[in-house]
């Protein structure tokens, strides 16, 4: 990720700051607080760390049926997207925003930041691929498999039966594989904005 976003800032005429990576198990402490394995990967922009369970992977594989190298890689790089949008200002942005609105829109503005994280993260894939061939056949359909299975619909529907679109704060099914594979398959950074549209077209 850190050779794809150099070169990416560089085009926007930036410089990237690699975020910090942090691995653990059951529980950790970061600038954002104490986390537990529940909570899952996450990005803290108050020590600009990425936070990865481990034991996330493993529920991936075996819970999810959503394993693999580029599933894995996916995660990660949707961390990283947070990063990105940190280093641009987008993220703080979303939070102030967030910040003052009704819980509902506050969920809609944290979709918008989350999809855009994925987008980021097939940016990644597609760049990546292009300087170091990295993706096998079948590596993309992996992570979108993932992304299926880490929408809110079905994580939602999957534990309770039924989902409620208005707690979603992540994005459906649907969404997380429309906004990686937009990313994956342009490779242009300008195809990101998932701030715009109306949420409805997402």
């Amino acid at each position: 990720t850190e050779d794809v976003w150099t070169q990416e800032f560089k085009k926007m005429g930036l410089t990237y700051r690699p975020p910090k990576m942090v691995l653990f198990t059951d529980a950790v402490q970061s600038a954002c607080g104490q986390a537990t394995s529940a909570v899952g990967p996450f990005y803290c922009s108050g020590d600009e760390t990425i936070y990865i369970d481990l034991s996330f992977f493993e529920q991936m594989e075996h819970q999810m049926k959503a394993g693999g190298d580029f599933a894995f890689a996916y995660v990660i790089a949707h961390e990283v997207g947070h990063h990105v949008q940190n280093l641009l200002g987008t993220l703080s942005d979303a939070h102030s925003q967030m910040a003052r609105m009704s819980t509902t829109d506050a969920n809609k503005m944290s979709v918008r930041t989350e999809l855009q994280a994925d987008f980021y993260a097939g940016i990644w894939a597609y760049h990546d691929n292009e300087m170091f061939g990295s993706l096998e056949p079948g590596d993309i359909e992996e992570g979108l498999n993932a992304a299926s299975k880490i929408g809110d619909d079905y994580l939602q529907k999957q534990a309770q039966g039924y989902a409620v679109p208005e707690t979603f704060n992540h994005g459906t099914s649907a969404q997380r594989v429309k906004w990686l594979k937009r990313g994956a398959s342009s490779g242009n950074i300008s195809y990101g904005d998932t701030f715009t549209p109306s949420y409805s077209n997402l």
